[in-house]
């Protein structure tokens, strides 16, 4: 098996010391801006083994801290771990935390616009195949190669299986896993557990849907403000109120209790 990349932050950093990833609600979060996380993505070579990246939010911290045996290892071992939420960033700000949002849409974009080069193997696991022939035009991707993973991918060794399978036979300098949480981190998960591949995976959730078109992001105002869950609400009620509405919401009791054990030691 191999080990988790523990020098990233010394790689992104043009200093020789680099922070140490910081722990928060029981994720550990790396302290990189977007454009270190590009760098050290962009830079890193194709080569080598495979890596991957997640940007966890409230509802990756409430996912672990509700299924921790399963669930910590996929972002323990992963190569960076920013965080994607606002919201997060104001809860640690409250205790005295400097955790700086990523957001995955806004680096995903980014990312795509300006460190992918149009010949760049890439791999997209996820999306719809008329998604991936929008993404191609728009960003003139002319090596794309696409899997689309059966539905219950998280129960399913068989179709991680075959998904890290076509991972390995499709080479890729960059791996853009677009299934949404936990199946993304999952899947990365067993893809670098496997060994078979290389390059750099991304796990992006939803942001080949605002990137192709299929969904809207907030207004920057919202974003700006930690709204843009609302938003997502507002479109789509029937399938995100559940999840922002009750799931979500034991992160107020998920970071009493993390307050109440900090002060204890």
């Amino acid at each position: 098996m191999p080990g988790a990349e523990t020098s990233l932050a010394a790689a992104a950093h043009s200093t020789t010391a680099s922070p140490p990833r910081i722990e928060f609600l029981g994720m550990e979060f790396d302290t990189l801006t977007m454009g270190e996380l590009m760098h050290w993505a962009g830079t890193r070579d194709p080569g080598e083994a495979f890596a991957y990246v997640v940007t966890p939010n409230v509802d990756h911290v409430v996912s672990r801290d509700r299924n921790p045996e399963r669930l910590a290892p996929l972002y323990r071992d992963a190569a960076a771990s920013v965080c994607d939420s606002r919201v997060l960033s104001l809860l640690a700000r409250s205790a005295g935390l400097k955790l700086r949002p990523v957001p995955g849409s806004d680096f995903t974009a980014r990312f795509l616009a300006t460190v992918v080069r149009p010949d760049d193997a890439i791999t997209v696991l996820g999306g719809e195949p008329g998604q991936i022939e929008r993404l191609k035009a728009r960003y003139g991707l002319q090596r794309v190669a696409h899997h689309q993973p059966p539905m219950g991918l998280a129960s399913r060794p068989d179709a991680l299986d075959e998904a890290a399978r076509f991972v390995a036979a499709h080479q890729a300098r960059y791996v853009f896993l677009a299934l949404g949480s936990p199946q993304q981190e999952l899947l990365a998960h067993w893809i670098w557990q496997d060994g078979e591949a290389h390059g750099v995976g991304l796990c992006v959730g939803a942001s080949m849907d605002f990137l192709t078109g299929k969904a809207r992001r907030a207004p920057k105002l919202m974003q700006r403000l930690g709204l843009e869950w609302l938003h997502r609400l507002s479109q789509e009620p029937g399938r995100l109120w559940r999840r922002y509405l009750v799931d979500d919401m034991a992160i107020l009791a998920l970071y009493w209790r993390w307050r109440r054990a900090r002060r204890s030691k």
